[in-house]
């Protein structure tokens, strides 16, 4: 067919359908970059500020501009020009909807309300040793406190032995306002969140519990695979992803970049002595499934110069000494699993969201992730509480997390009976300024 008779087809399509239509072949990605036919589809959403242009007729907008005007741009000029603009007018809408913080957590108070409005979603990449890509369409998501949990599960996964690595990404439309239903063979962008090497998954990762059906292996930050124990194949993936910059995360990076978190200017303070060790604001929430066992806010907390030891800031959250402060953990603790078929609960296994702000209420350290309980081997030194004694610990590069519980027979239930924060110095130090 005449590339004239196909240039005045491509003229009556939208621009979502001439960006599908760009991917047939060569031939119809250069038509469909036309600059005269993207000129109208600009000009039609984002028409002229001078009065004197009338805006509601797409025909002679194009007038205005010659054909050869629009023309001596470079092949695609205006189908960018009218992309990167969609894409700017969007992001505006969305950080203007995470303005609005909560005050217990520091966070956007509208993080739910950003996702479905950006329709963001979250695909996994699984990358094989010949670097065939294998991706995986998110399946379910819930919604926590301070964080999300998103699920992928199928029958279609290729085979584990054969992977090297999987990359979670977020995925957006690339043309917000077009794509109200948007689908995996539509138009769209990818931020890449994380990256995870799964050669010997096995061997090298931290298996955090199993039940009769599938073992929990656990990939830092926040990711959880889940393996059938007969055949070691894939059964399901989780990812837990904390609110705490989780829109920017997933979506101002690339497909091979991570997204950047601009660099935080301490404020600093020459006037009290013990600046950076007081006034910190813990929100903490357990959960899985739906399930809350734990979800509170403690604040005040601080640190005395002489807890400072081995590059590490001490804040007590609950004291080990204090029954007043001790809590329970509310229901049947345990990670709840499922795929199409199968469903299951892995005893003493949750997710941990931690949120952590600074005397300024400003996000310190935020993180989600899997964290399992394990029977602990030292003595109880507590004798109102007679029952088996049970240690969660978490770490990362800023800091730790230790949990102490008993687990209460005739109640059925755990306590918590100590909680500490070891911050970072070193982040500490960078964060305030200071030189602890």
């Amino acid at each position: 067919m005449p590339s004239e008779i196909l240039l005045k087809i491509f003229s009556y399509l939208d621009a979502v359908s001439l960006l599908c239509i760009g991917c047939v072949n060569k031939r119809f990605y250069h038509l469909a970059n036309d600059n005269v036919i993207w000129f109208k589809i600009y000009s039609s959403f984002f028409p002229p500020k001078r009065t004197n242009w009338k805006t509601n007729s797409v025909e002679r907008t194009a007038v205005l501009l010659s054909h050869a005007t629009i023309q001596d741009r470079e092949s695609g000029y205006w189908k960018n020009e009218y992309i990167m603009k969609q894409i700017a007018t969007g992001k505006t809408r969305i950080f203007q909807l995470l303005k609005p913080t909560n005050p217990s957590t520091g966070l956007p108070l509208k993080t739910k309300e950003a996702i479905k409005t950006y329709s963001l979603r979250w695909v996994i990449v699984l990358k094989d040793r010949n670097g065939k890509e294998h991706v995986m369409e998110q399946v379910d998501i819930s919604y926590n406190d301070t964080s999300i949990t998103v699920f992928w599960y199928g029958t279609n996964w290729p085979c584990l032995d054969t992977l090297s690595t999987l990359e979670l990404c977020g995925v957006t439309p690339l043309l917000l306002d077009q794509c109200k239903v948007p689908t995996k063979n539509g138009p769209r962008r990818r931020s890449l969140i994380a990256k995870f090497n799964l050669t010997n998954l096995t061997k090298v990762s931290t298996m955090i519990g199993s039940d009769m059906l599938v073992q929990l292996f656990r990939l830092n930050p926040g990711l959880l695979v889940g393996l059938w124990k007969k055949g070691n194949g894939i059964a399901f993936v989780m990812a837990s992803l904390h609110h705490h910059q989780l829109i920017e995360r997933s979506t101002l990076g690339s497909a091979t970049t991570q997204y950047i978190l601009p660099p935080h200017k301490p404020i600093l303070d020459d006037v009290d002595p013990e600046y950076g060790l007081h006034g910190y604001q813990l929100h903490i929430d357990m959960h899985s499934g739906g399930h809350t066992y734990i979800c509170g806010t403690f604040r005040n907390l601080f640190c005395r110069k002489d807890y400072i030891r081995n590059g590490y800031l001490r804040l007590t959250v609950i004291s080990l000494k204090n029954n007043s402060q001790h809590l329970p953990l509310a229901g049947k603790v345990g990670f709840f699993w499922r795929t199409d078929v199968f469903e299951g609960n892995i005893q003493n296994c949750y997710m941990m969201d931690v949120t952590l702000l600074d005397e300024t209420e400003k996000p310190f350290w935020c993180f989600s992730a899997p964290v399992y309980m394990k029977l602990s081997s030292k003595a109880s030194c507590l004798y109102d509480y007679m029952g088996h004694n049970y240690d969660l610990n978490y770490m990362d590069s800023e800091g730790k997390v230790h949990v102490e519980l008993v687990w209460i027979e005739e109640s059925k239930e755990y306590y918590i009976v100590n909680l500490v924060l070891y911050l970072s110095t070193e982040k500490v130090n960078r964060w305030f300024g200071t030189k602890y």
